[in-house]
C-alpha cells in the first residue's frame, strides 16, 4: 500500500499518517509546514505535482484545508479566494494527480459537515467543502469501472488546530484552557464531545479499504446535522 496524505503535518492527516506508518504503508506525506519525512509543498501550486513521484501510488488521502469566519457580506474577495484556492483548488489538483497515478485502489476527501448543514460564518469554508464532496462523486462515477473507488468524510467538530483563533480563543479566555474550550464547544452535540483525529482517521481508513464503498460521503458529525 503506498499512500498520499496531504495536509499531513497536524490535525486529520497527520492521524491518517501515524494509523498507516504502524501499519507499514509506503507514505507520502505533502503539507506547506514540512518537516521530518514530510514534504513541504503548496497542494495549490500545479507544478507541484509535477515534482512529487507518485509511481506505484494505491490509495490517496485528499486532505489539505483551511478555514474561515466571516458574514458572506463581509468577507472580502481575496478571502474567499484563499479559501477556494486550498480547499476546492488544492483538492481537485491532489485528486487530479492521485487519479493519474492509481491504476486500482481508493482516494478518500475530507469534507466537512458545514459542506451539508449551512453554518452562519462558513461561507467559502462551507462551499468549498460542499464543491469537494460533490467533487468526489463525479469522480467516483468516472472512474469505478477501472477499479479506483472515490468517497468523501464530512467530519463535524474534530479537535484540530482549524479550531485555532478568535472562536476558541473567547472560550480559552472564559473556561482557562484550550483542553476546557474543546470540551466546551463539543458539548452542546448529540453524542456530548468533539471526535478526536485518530477516530477519522480510522474512518478513513475504513473507505480507503472497504472494496464494496464508493461515491459515498461518509458524515461523521456526532449527530449535529439531526
Amino acid at each position: 500500500m503506498k499512500i498520499l496524505i496531504t495536509g499531513a503535518a497536524s490535525g486529520i492527516g497527520k492521524a491518517c499518517a501515524a494509523h498507516y506508518r504502524a501499519r507499514g504503508a509506503d507514505l507520502i506525506l505533502v503539507d506547506r509546514n514540512g518537516g521530518k519525512d514530510i514534504l513541504e509543498g503548496d497542494v495549490t501550486d500545479p507544478t507541484l505535482w509535477d515534482r512529487i513521484d507518485l509511481t506505484g501510488l494505491t490509495h490517496a488521502v485528499v486532505n489539505a484545508g483551511i478555514g474561515d469566519s466571516a458574514r458572506v457580506e463581509e468577507m472580502s474577495f481575496e478571502a474567499w479566494r484563499k479559501i477556494m484556492a486550498v480547499n476546492l483548488d488544492g483538492a481537485f489538483l491532489t485528486l487530479q494527480a492521485a487519479l493519474k497515478a492509481i491504476d486500482k485502489g481508493a482516494i478518500v476527501i475530507t469534507s466537512s459537515v458545514s459542506g451539508i448543514k449551512a453554518y452562519p460564518f462558513t461561507a467559502a469554508y462551507g462551499a468549498s467543502k460542499a464543491a469537494v464532496a460533490h467533487l468526489s462523486k463525479i469522480a467516483a462515477a468516472e472512474n469505478a469501472k477501472r477499479g479506483v473507488r472515490v468517497n468523501a468524510i464530512a467530519p463535524g467538530g474534530v479537535d484540530t488546530a482549524i479550531w485555532d483563533g478568535p472562536v476558541i480563543d473567547a472560550f480559552v479566555e472564559k473556561l482557562g484552557s484550550r483542553e476546557k474550550a474543546i470540551e466546551a464547544m463539543g458539548a452542546d452535540t448529540p453524542i456530548g464531545r468533539f471526535a478526536e483525529a485518530s477516530e477519522i482517521a480510522r474512518q478513513i481508513a475504513f473507505l480507503l479499504e472497504e472494496e464494496t464503498v464508493t461515491g459515498t460521503v461518509l458524515v461523521s458529525d456526532g449527530g449535529v446535522s439531526l
